[in-house]
């Protein structure tokens, strides 16, 4: 079957690999309707892998077919029409079974509650995929959803939703997003519906901040984003900040800009062993700090619910449509920036 793989820095290939197999009873293979591009995704091709071998399929985004299922799989069928929920459980620890599959009890490493950050577990971006655990691991797709949503829903939109609720966002509230890229973008979405007032939002980007807009985000202008931010409540901060970058300097702005008393929570992926938290700072201010992984399988369900009655969009981030072989290119304009590009859905199809 063709995939891309991952082979270095800036070195996405499409090509031939091994066909997706059932190799257990519990598994499946879904054939890949479409892919998605994912922030994360962005680490590995910026040379920053969470893995060191090559060669394997990245991507952790898809919606699909099932087209073969192993014969302990008892919830699905092939046909049936399917959302993969980019975190794995593994059907079997409490952790699991209450939907937490990012707090796996028996995974021996990250590397096995993930499709496509190593080759224990090839990726989405694929003409199809192996999915261990199935009658666990896939959501059944109500016909009511396009694959545009249910795509930002295998991760962008469950992360966003799990940091809004770990920020506890409360009715009439006032919420900064910091960065706008897909999952900054759910987050705006579902801090209104989580009942905010006002949602504040910031990002390098200029096209992006007025994208934002559009959503009914107030975009901060300006260098001093601080500053700004200060200037546009009062002096008083936001209530609550979402981090969904993961970069040092943005961390520190979301811990220096929210409100006395207020909450941060950051669902940015950051690979620094060794960020400079400011203790200090945090205490004075008697800050929460929430940070940790999103257990799509948990944060599922209000969300499909959310998009069927039309109270969240998912499919509004969707920018730009790119065959699979087309992939390196779409990789390249994902890390540019480019084109107003926010989130990139790849076909295996075309």
């Amino acid at each position: 079957m063709k995939a891309l793989t991952y082979h270095g820095r800036h070195d996405i290939r499409y090509g031939d690999v091994p066909d997706a197999a059932v190799t257990n009873p519990t598994d499946a293979v879904v054939q890949v309707t479409s892919a998605g591009i994912c922030g994360s995704d962005l680490h590995i091709y910026g040379g920053h892998p969470f893995s060191p071998e090559l060669g394997y399929t990245p991507g952790h985004e898809c919606v699909g077919v099932v087209v073969e299922t192993g014969g302990q799989v008892t919830r699905f069928k092939p046909g049936d029409r399917v959302l993969v929920p980019a975190s794995v459980g593994c059907a079997q620890c409490r952790s699991c079974a209450a939907g937490f599959t990012a707090r796996c009890e028996r995974a021996k490493s990250s590397m096995e509650l993930c499709y496509g950050v190593s080759p224990q577990l090839q990726g989405s971006q694929a003409q199809a995929l192996a999915v261990p655990c199935a009658d666990v691991n896939l959501v059944r797709l109500p016909e009511s959803i396009s694959d545009e949503a249910a795509l930002v829903l295998t991760d962008n939109a469950p992360t966003a939703w799990y940091g809004c609720r770990r920020a506890r966002i409360q009715p009439g509230e006032t919420v900064l997003v910091v960065g706008l890229g897909p999952v900054g973008l759910m987050a705006a979405q579902s801090a209104f519906a989580m009942g905010a007032a006002r949602v504040l939002g910031t990002d390098l980007v200029a096209e992006r901040r007025a994208f934002a807009a559009t959503l009914g985000v107030e975009p901060v202008e300006g260098e001093d984003v601080r500053a700004a931010v200060r200037e546009m409540t009062g002096g008083r901060g936001p209530d609550a900040v979402v981090e969904a970058v993961g970069s040092d300097a943005t961390i520190e702005l979301a811990l220096k800009a929210v409100r006395q008393a207020g909450r941060v929570s950051v669902i940015g992926v950051s690979q620094n062993k060794a960020f400079p938290f400011h203790m200090g700072l945090a205490q004075i201010k008697e800050l929460e700090f929430a940070i940790g992984l999103c257990s799509v399988h948990y944060e599922l369900p209000p969300l499909i619910a959310l998009t069927q009655a039309g109270r969240i969009k998912p499919e509004a981030v969707v920018s730009h449509h790119f065959a699979l072989s087309e992939g390196p290119a779409a990789y390249e304009l994902f890390a540019g920036r480019a084109d107003g590009v926010r989130k990139i859905v790849l076909d295996p199809t075309r």
